[in-house]
């Protein structure tokens, strides 16, 4: 991480913005949100039928990764940057009400929004928390699979998320991610930017760097894919994919240690 990019302006840029997606989904962001982008990406539309459409409006995923979690019924799922809960509702019906799903995320209107949805729509098994992905407030081995849509790019400790989903987990747990890297390195001005880091693009990892992170954690990697289908929408962020390779993969991995 670079030393001038201000962490406290980050946490405060990132938390407004997805503030903001959870308050009005309608509103203009540097990516796209809501059930066309969910369905392009690979979500079932059978499946999304039964989750609460104000979470599907507020979806702000880069891919989809769920046939890499291959998520049975009895299972305990965790959610990283949980959001609107769009993919622990989605989780949710793969583990069945024999299973739970739990959601994290560091912004409270998310954490308030997605936990007052489950309670409405009959979600017993799906509950959120606040808190940060990289320091989770959960014991050790509580988890049969971990996954995350778009977030971990986020985080200025990418090697904390990563330690922390492989202590969460169980022996063999999975991980399961859509995220967004980089085939190159980014420049500081990009990288100190704390808007261009809530936009997703500030924190990409250059792809090499990024599935070592996972590797180094104590995952073993099973699959990674790019998602063609995914595409930034303002100008100034089209503009730093174009010029630095700035994508979205799709990443499946087990824990090995």
């Amino acid at each position: 991480m670079s030393k001038s990019l201000d962490t406290e302006k980050l946490e405060h840029e990132v938390k407004s913005m997805y503030r903001d997606v959870a308050e009005s989904a309608d509103a203009e962001f540097h990516f796209e949100t809501g059930r066309e982008l969910a369905e392009r990406l690979g979500y079932d539309p059978d499946t999304l039928s039964y989750v609460p459409d104000e979470a599907i409006d507020s979806f702000a995923g880069v891919g989809y990764y769920f046939e890499m979690a291959e998520l049975e019924p009895r299972e305990d799922v965790l959610d990283l940057g949980s959001g609107s809960g769009m993919d622990a509702f989605y989780a949710a019906m793969n583990v069945t009400e024999t299973g739970s799903v739990t959601g994290v995320d560091m912004t409270s209107e998310q954490v308030k929004k997605a936990t007052d949805l489950a309670a409405a729509n009959g979600f017993h098994n799906v509950s959120f928390r606040q808190g940060y992905i990289e320091d989770l407030p959960f014991e050790d081995e509580s988890f049969d699979a971990v996954i995350s849509n778009g977030v971990i790019n986020l985080s200025a400790a990418k090697d904390r998320v990563f330690e922390e989903a492989h202590r969460v987990l169980r022996s063999g747990g999975r991980l399961a991610l859509s995220d967004i890297i980089s085939e190159r390195q980014l420049p500081e001005g990009i990288k100190n930017d704390a808007d261009l880091w809530a936009a997703c693009i500030g924190g990409a990892e250059q792809v090499d760097s990024y599935t070592s992170l996972i590797e180094t954690a104590g995952f073993g990697l099973a699959e990674v894919r790019e998602n063609a289908e995914y595409d930034f929408i303002s100008d100034q962020a089209a503009n730093a994919c174009q010029k630095y390779g700035v994508k979205s993969i799709s990443v499946g991995a087990q824990k090995t240690g």
